[in-house]
């Protein structure tokens, strides 16, 4: 999967015109002469729901000869005006501007607009755009592949673009002062499977119209697939942390055995606990940092990600889940050294779930990669039943694009993990774990804290737990000896003589 380069699917044909108009289904009015149809809040779930009954029609890509093989640079050089935004000069808080097609984002995606329960097309026009090369003018009706949402997100009156909906399903956003990193999608399908991975597309998007001194804005979104279909309603607040509301009523077309709900993409190229065959000048470079969880049980686990040898693919069950994230805890340039990616600000992504879903499991697949250019990182929750067609299935989750969880804790969290050669000269792991957060604020000069672990296969010795004045936190540090293992599931929590004070750190070990 090339880096923000997303897989193309999807269908061609006219939203509207597969039912002869919106005003077709149940409960609405025809379209009026001037186009414009009844739209409510069931209208994209009423859709999806009739689309799922449909044989799947794959995409219709065509492209004019000009600009069928569009590199990224031309794709790029063709740029939106940003005096043409929808509800440009408006004082509306919001503006939205669309990319073209070409390139890797070749099939058309219905734009429409909706006033006062009526939604009308975005008119398309060449003129939309400015064109870096002028032979990639195309005067036939093309349409759009995608949207970006802007509003004053840094500097009051000025509109900056927070969020974009571009390929496939993917879509990501940034909170005040942040840097785009990792992408989230409506739907995974067969995520890590060797047999291959669906990718779903948002064929059709339907943009509210936002009243004045209103923070939020509404958008939504139909998904097909051979596999299924679904209907997205994001209701997006900007800000310090950036918000997305996400109802979801997904229509299987089949049976789907590995389903995937508000599945995460991200970047984990290296760093102090994986430089393996990484001869790089920097101390890291990534998205993220971990997989975090909070469980339906009121356990923290954290586990840091790798960039493996071979695929690995780890399943955390759970009940209920109280949420999951792929987390950029480190905040400094040092942390980096990158003046030009600046990986100290990207976002960290944690989902909420909304109401009661069941049993299931957080699924982690990290995949190999040569370079900081693939996305080799993917998070999601795996329902633990097989969805079936002819069935709705609703969720509903609150997503927060920022610098952290977006709940305090009174845990000791861990602030890095550094895994090395021991000095023995064997195969022997040297484990070096910070800790830092709550439970250290107020120490008394004889505190004490102990490291409680366990691994599934070799083992731990020389464990050693001393403060790190630092980071005005704690250090624990151990040897692992996997022995004969070729995988080894080891976790750890920082403890007193009350109890564990820290979250769980949870590490797979693979040669």
């Amino acid at each position: 999967m090339l880096r923000r380069d997303i897989v193309k699917a999807g269908a061609s044909l006219s939203v509207l015109s597969m039912f002869g108009g919106v005003g077709t289904l149940r409960g609405a009015r025809a379209a009026d002469p001037a186009g414009t149809t009844v739209f409510d809040d069931t209208t994209v779930r009423q859709l999806a729901h009739r689309l799922s009954q449909q044989a799947y029609h794959a995409p219709e890509e065509t492209l004019p000869a000009a600009i069928r093989d569009m590199n990224f640079d031309q794709f790029t050089s063709i740029a939106y005006r940003p005096e043409q935004a929808l509800w440009h000069g408006e004082d509306l808080g919001f503006d939205v501007e669309f990319f073209p097609r070409g390139y890797l984002y070749r099939p058309r995606i219905e734009m429409y607009e909706v006033i006062d329960g009526k939604a009308a097309p975005v008119p398309y026009s060449p003129d939309l755009f400015t064109y870096g090369n002028p032979a990639l003018r195309v005067e036939d009706s093309l349409g759009f592949s995608g949207l970006r949402i802007r509003a004053p997100i840094n500097t009051p009156g000025v509109m900056e673009e927070f969020c974009v909906f571009l390929g496939a399903s993917y879509f990501r956003a940034v909170a005040k002062g942040q840097n785009y990193g990792l992408s989230a999608r409506g739907f995974a399908d067969g995520t890590g499977d060797p047999k291959g991975e669906e990718f779903a597309l948002f064929r059709a998007y339907w943009l509210e119209k936002p009243r004045s001194g209103v923070d939020s804005v509404v958008v939504h979104a139909l998904l097909d697939s051979p596999s299924l279909t679904g209907a997205f309603r994001f209701t997006i607040r900007p800000g310090e942390t950036t918000v997305f509301d996400v109802q979801t009523y997904l229509y299987p077309r089949k049976e789907i055995a590995q389903s995937g709900i508000a599945p995460l993409t991200g970047m984990f190229y290296f760093d102090a606990n994986d430089r393996n065959h990484v001869d790089d000048w920097r101390p890291a470079a990534h998205d993220s940092e971990a997989l975090s969880m909070w469980t339906g049980g009121g356990q923290q686990l954290w586990r840091p990600l790798r960039n493996p040898q071979d695929l690995q693919f780890s399943a955390f069950a759970d009940v209920r889940p109280h949420g999951f994230g792929l987390m950029q805890r480190k905040r400094a340039f040092t942390d980096f050294e990158d003046l030009s990616l600046s990986y100290e600000k990207r976002p960290s992504l944690w989902i909420e779930p909304i109401g009661d879903w069941g049993a299931g499991s957080v699924d982690l697949v990290e995949i190999p990669t040569p370079n900081e250019v693939n996305d080799n990182i993917v998070a999601f929750w795996r329902p633990r039943d097989t969805m079936t067609a002819g069935h709705e299935y609703a969720f509903t989750y609150r997503m927060y694009w920022g610098w952290d969880t977006p709940w305090p804790t009174h845990m000791a969290r861990v602030a890095a993990t550094r895994v090395g050669a021991s000095t023995d000269g064997s195969h022997t792991r040297f484990f070096d774990i910070d800790f830092d957060g709550a439970p250290f604020e107020h120490l008394p000069p004889n505190a004490k804290f102990h490291l409680q672990n366990r691994t599934s296969a070799g083992e731990i010795r020389n464990v050693v737990v001393e403060p790190n004045p630092d980071i005005h936190g704690w250090r624990a540090t151990f040897e692992f000896d996997p022995k004969d293992a070729r995988i080894a599931e080891l976790d750890c929590s920082l403890a007193n003589d009350q109890g564990t004070v820290s979250e769980d750190w949870v590490y797979r070990w693979t040669p």
